[in-house]
């Protein structure tokens, strides 16, 4: 193994932005963990952090969640410069830069591409000063999905009763992501500082997250020249490495130091600005139809009945297969829907398995407050 992935070396990640608008400033605090290790992530828990004004002011943070630092909206002036300042559990200590404070300008809209395969999501924008011409976006995407079959009936353990349906559906779902790879564009060769179809991204005419009904809310930030480097070296550095013909590895500087140890690097850029944002809703009904025919795998809706007769031994269906609590027996199905003979009435539920019915297992059956 080579030295540098064995170290025993804890590096200091930041993570965030100082937001000088009207939204709240979040900082996310952790250390690195070795390739090997079996956590993914290492929270600097317990820290204190402040932001610091070029004019003597301070703003302490608050740590909200473990790892996870935040302050209410600052309205901070643009005229001055920012830089955080973060001293650990153990007493050491950082420091960034100061930084200027960049005002965003608008997203101008979101332009949709409906192509074979499926849909591309770009996004336009520009700044009449021509002052901004450095920009970055990430973003939040909830979706509507549903499961295969619509359940009507649920096990309370004794046996299978009608579900609750306003408050117990589990057919309807809505799941939330937030974007991995990084997006960035500039207009510093241009004469004007207009974005035009800037790539965001591609959703394919198979995923789920079409087939309902999705919303996107896009971020922008507006970069200094020295974070647009610090970014495009960082996209070069994890998403375009791999082939003999791409970009070898650079390092990675940032604008984050140890005042403690200076020799110690520490991983992260903190920039500072306002932040602008547009949601866009995409209905299924905009989008062409043939894109609503998912794949819902290995899905067989099954019968069970109330009992049948093994030799001498009757034996429960719904017992069995639905019934959550019996001590020694699990579940393998969910009941669906009521199975009624003519002249018979009721004789047992149909089901299926649990992926196939309960759409809660990845993600929420309550929409999200912003759903419309």
């Amino acid at each position: 193994m080579p030295a540098v992935i064995s170290s025993p070396n804890s590096y200091l990640i930041v993570e965030g932005l100082i937001n000088t608008g009207s939204d709240s400033t979040f900082i996310k605090l952790s250390r690195t963990v070795k390739l090997n290790d079996k956590v993914a992530t290492n929270p600097e828990k317990q820290a204190l952090a402040v932001i610091e004004s070029d004019n003597g002011s301070a703003y302490p943070l608050t740590e909200i969640n473990v790892g996870t630092y935040a302050a209410a909206p600052l309205h901070l002036p643009a005229s001055h410069k920012y830089r955080i300042r973060i001293k650990t559990s153990s007493n050491k200590e950082y420091l960034s830069d100061f930084v200027e404070a960049k005002v965003t300008p608008p997203v101008d809209s979101l332009s949709l591409h409906i192509k074979p395969d499926g849909l591309q999501i770009n996004a336009n924008a520009h700044d009449v000063t021509n002052s901004t011409r450095y920009y970055r976006w990430d973003y939040e995407e909830t979706y509507q999905y549903r499961s295969k079959y619509d359940s009507r009936y649920k096990s309370n353990g004794d046996t299978v009763l009608p579900r609750d349906y306003i408050n117990d559906q589990i057919y309807h779902c809505w799941r939330s992501d937030t974007s991995s790879n990084i997006i960035l564009a500039s207009t510093a060769k241009l004469t004007n500082d207009v974005l035009s179809d800037a790539p965001i991204t591609f959703i394919a005419s198979t995923s789920e997250k079409v087939a309902e009904k999705y919303t996107i809310l896009l971020k922008q930030y507006a970069l200094t020249k020295e974070a647009f480097q610090f970014w495009e070296d960082l996209k070069k550095n994890t998403e375009q490495l791999g082939s003999i013909f791409d970009a070898q590895p650079s390092q990675l500087k940032g604008n984050i130091h140890s005042v403690t140890d200076a020799s110690e690097p520490v991983i992260g850029y903190m920039s500072a600005g306002t932040v602008s944002k547009l949601r866009v809703f995409i209905p299924n009904g905009h989008l062409p139809p043939e894109w609503t025919k998912l794949d819902m795998g290995e899905c067989l809706l099954l019968g069970f009945y109330f009992k049948h007769i093994e030799g001498d031994v009757v034996v429960n269906d719904e017992d069995f297969y639905f019934n959550y609590n019996k001590p020694g027996q699990h579940s393998l199905y969910i009941p669906v829907s009521a199975i009624v003979m003519p002249f018979v009435g009721l004789v047992g539920h149909t089901g299926a398995l649990p992926q196939c019915v309960d759409c809660t297992l990845r993600g929420s059956n309550k929409p999200p407050v912003f759903w419309q």
